[in-house]
């Protein structure tokens, strides 16, 4: 059975926080570790009000440098070093913007008692953990900004009837799905005749974005898209200007993409209620979601 994949909406706001929603973090969690995909102001007090253990952070996975999705690290590190963290924490950030994010980290001298390991993101897998992987992918904003995949490995069902026929067991399974074919009894035995190729699941988040046919591709038969949608229709000039999108041109690039499921989020303090948003969403992609703060998915 594969294991459970938890996504936690710590903040679902876009550039200004509301009563309502903190700024943008998303964490995911699996088999143990939680990952955090941007980390707006406020997020580590967002992990404590919805049970997330700050410790369990493996890596962090920072879209672009904008205040609105970083500045929430600086308290965060800091928390980590109280807990007597030892183990590192990786923190990724697009190529070239390194340096920017190092004033939040030193900018008081304070004491952190482990190793923060900065990675430069460019496109393709920047993080492989054990059943899984992170993609990134380039976003179209006003600075360098990348989307993110976590995807679940691919795994193989065997037909238990047909493997014991043929007299596979122990690790001779592992040496199939390795090789693609082994030999057993003088007889070669391919891994396509008794096991069926079963897809891993996919998260995609892609924040602060025009519509981008990267993020389609991303987002291929994604169990869930995560998008921004910080207009509705009727300041699509707006999002344009502003590199943004729309709750339309989001449930567009779900519908491209054959997601199974889009959840819109990062929405203008202009909107008390998300629903003009999930209603413009609908009407192109049916199978629509409001991110709200605090709101948990397991798939």
């Amino acid at each position: 059975m594969p294991l459970p994949i938890r996504i936690t909406f710590l903040g679902t706001a876009g550039s200004a926080p509301t009563k309502e929603r903190n700024l943008p973090s998303v964490a995911i969690e699996y088999d143990g570790s939680t990952y955090l995909f941007d980390c707006g102001e406020g997020t580590q007090r967002q992990m404590s009000t919805y049970s997330l253990n700050p410790y369990r952070i493996k890596g962090i996975f920072i879209t672009h440098i904008h205040g609105d999705h970083v500045i929430g690290l600086a308290g965060l590190v800091r928390t980590l070093a109280l807990t007597k963290r030892t183990e590192p924490l990786y923190l990724f950030v697009p190529k070239g913007e390194e340096s920017k994010v190092m004033p939040l980290l030193t900018f008081d001298r304070a004491l952190i008692s482990y190793k923060i390991i900065i990675k430069g993101v460019k496109s393709g897998e920047i993080f492989k953990g054990k059943g899984f992987s992170v993609m990134a992918f380039k976003l179209k904003h006003s600075i360098p900004t990348y989307g993110f995949a976590f995807k679940e490995d691919d795994r193989y069902r065997f037909d238990k009837e047909k493997s014991k026929r043929l007299g596979l067991k122990g690790d001779a399974f592992s040496k199939l799905v390795s090789r693609g074919s082994i030999k057993i009894r003088n007889k070669t035995i391919q891994l396509k005749d008794v096991a069926e190729k079963v897809m891993g699941r996919k998260v995609v988040y892609a924040a602060d974005t025009r519509p981008a046919q990267t993020t389609i591709e991303a987002a291929k038969d994604a169990e869930i898209l995560i998008h921004e949608t910080t207009y509705t229709d009727e300041f699509r000039n707006l999002a344009k200007e502003r590199l943004h999108s729309t709750a339309a041109e989001g449930a567009t690039v779900a519908k491209n993409a054959k997601a199974k499921r889009l959840i819109i989020f990062h929405m203008s303090a202009r909107y008390k209620s998300a629903e003009p948003l999930i209603k413009e969403a609908k009407k192109v992609f049916k199978n629509t979601t409001q991110a709200y703060d605090g709101m948990q998915i397991t798939i």
